[in-house]
């Protein structure tokens, strides 16, 4: 049964799914939704429209609820290190346990046996918005190397915007869906403005401070460590409905316009029982 969580205060109001990948699936700011969410598979509420529940298979397989999640990266196809998701029936759709307290929810995954991690996930209301902890844990018998990514999805029709450190080469190309997205360089950012595109743009140049839509994400980030997608601290992702499935993206099918803010810590070696975490704070 999927049944949704609350956490509020006089300006934010925060739902969460924590039986579908331990999602944040709506952020209100004085009673205006925020986050992009499938409509066709969710009320307002977050009551499902329908039967929702871990999904895995192809790219073209996924079913996108949604919101705010957290990943593994690098993402791949080619072998145990890489992440082969979305979907995923443990990490980005399973369900995740859940403990509250006043002010705050935590939501840990189950045990991944392809990643050999854990993740937990701790939101906690502020003044102006919330923090973000995340953590990754190996619970295998196995050395990994994985870094956190945390990936927001907004509806589409913005601009964001990427502060941006010196750094000799600031953005690169990742993926071209239908093209690679367009964007322009000014004194300490880059800007992506809005298009009808499907691809991703990675910033290796990222200073630690990003933006969408009115809310602001600020994280640190290590200049010296090293990052998955060639160096990439910050990813934006952009996607509009295609007439056909993309067949070069693993028949991904863009349900809507769709903005996606991701943020990575760096790639970590793990022995067992060891972590990493990354911290976000929001603010909305």
């Amino acid at each position: 049964m999927v049944t949704a969580l609350w956490l509020g205060n006089e300006r934010l109001r925060l739902g969460f799914v924590p039986e579908l990948g331990g999602r944040l699936l709506s952020l209100q700011r004085d009673g205006t939704e925020l986050l992009w969410r499938d409509p066709t598979l969710f009320t307002p509420a977050l009551e499902p429209r329908g039967e929702v529940g871990p999904n895995d298979g192809d790219m073209g397989d996924w079913v996108n609820y949604g919101g705010d999640k957290t990943w593994p990266a690098p993402q791949g196809w080619s072998g145990h290190g890489e992440w082969p998701g979305p979907p995923d029936p443990v990490l980005d759709s399973g369900p995740y346990t859940v403990d509250t307290a006043r002010g705050s929810v935590t939501m840990t995954s189950a045990p991944d046996p392809r990643t050999g991690l854990r993740l937990t996930r701790h939101f906690a209301l502020t003044a102006t918005g919330y923090t973000l902890n995340l953590t990754a844990t190996n619970v295998s018998d196995r050395e990994v190397r994985w870094a956190l990514w945390n990936v927001t999805q907004f509806p589409g029709g913005g601009e964001v915007l990427v502060a941006l450190r010196d750094h000799p080469n600031p953005v690169v190309d990742l993926i071209a869906g239908t093209a690679n997205p367009r964007y322009e360089l000014s004194a300490g950012s880059a800007r992506v403005p809005p298009q009808e595109v499907v691809g991703k743009l990675g910033f290796p140049g990222a200073a630690g401070s990003l933006a969408y839509a009115g809310v602001t994400f600020t994280f640190e980030v290590d200049p010296a460590a090293t990052y998955p997608d060639e160096g990439s601290p910050v990813e934006v992702w952009l996607e509009h409905p295609q007439p056909e499935p993309i067949a070069a993206l693993g028949n991904l099918n863009p349900p809507a316009h769709i903005v996606e803010c991701e943020i990575l810590g760096p790639l970590t070696d793990l022995a067992p029982g060891e972590h990493t975490s990354l911290t976000i704070e929001v603010v909305a």
